[in-house]
């Protein structure tokens, strides 16, 4: 379990294809504090630790992960939101985040607003109905808020959010731009109403 409160930006260092890829990621965490098995939000998907260094963790992404999430994503180079498994006690500053991707969206716009940036994704078909103004939203692991929400033709919506300047120098907003795909993952509470609403039906 996460919060959406990202508390460092990893790299890639390696990524190998194996029987599933593997990959090794650069970060700051004390790694005597990372335990083997642990589970780290890379990105908005949970992962699990099957190895470290003194300044790296490695993980394994299987196929059906690799399916569900962004294009390019575990890439050597690229960098990650990290944010570590909460522990019981620690402060809940985000909302309540499973590491599971729901779907990708793609950034269609971003544009200056302030000192802060107003990005347009546009959400696909499975996901627009659990996107609703002033809800919770998890985006490439960063707990965010919904501002609007257009719903298009065909079923896809799309939706704005607004990014502080804190908040992309602390991930990897900071270059996000048109056509870039990010991971969703909706309110954990909006999944369990959809299940409901299906199970009477």
């Amino acid at each position: 379990m996460f919060t959406g409160i990202i508390t460092d930006i990893g790299t890639i260092r390696k990524a190998e294809q194996r029987g599933d890829l593997r990959a090794e990621i650069a970060c700051s965490y004390d790694m005597d504090s990372v335990d083997i098995g642990a589970s780290i939000a890379c990105s908005g998907v949970c992962l699990t630790v099957v190895s470290k260094t003194a300044d790296s963790f490695i993980i394994d992404i299987s196929a059906e992960s690799l399916s569900r999430t962004a294009t390019g994503l575990f890439v050597e180079g690229n960098r990650l939101n990290l944010e570590r498994a909460l522990k019981i006690g620690d402060e809940l500053g985000g909302h309540i985040v499973t590491g599971h991707v729901d779907g990708v969206g793609t950034v269609v716009s971003v544009e200056p607003q302030g000192d802060s940036r107003k990005i347009t994704i546009r959400a696909p078909k499975a996901l627009a109905p659990f996107i609703a103004p002033k809800g919770s939203i998890t985006l490439d692991g960063i707990s965010l808020t919904v501002n609007t929400v257009d719903d298009e033709t065909g079923g896809t919506a799309l939706f704005t959010i607004n990014i502080i300047p804190h908040t992309a120098e602390m991930t990897t907003f900071s270059t996000i731009a048109a056509g870039r795909q990010l991971n969703i993952e909706i309110d954990v509470l909006a999944r369990y109403l959809q299940r409901m609403q299906a199970a009477r039906g």
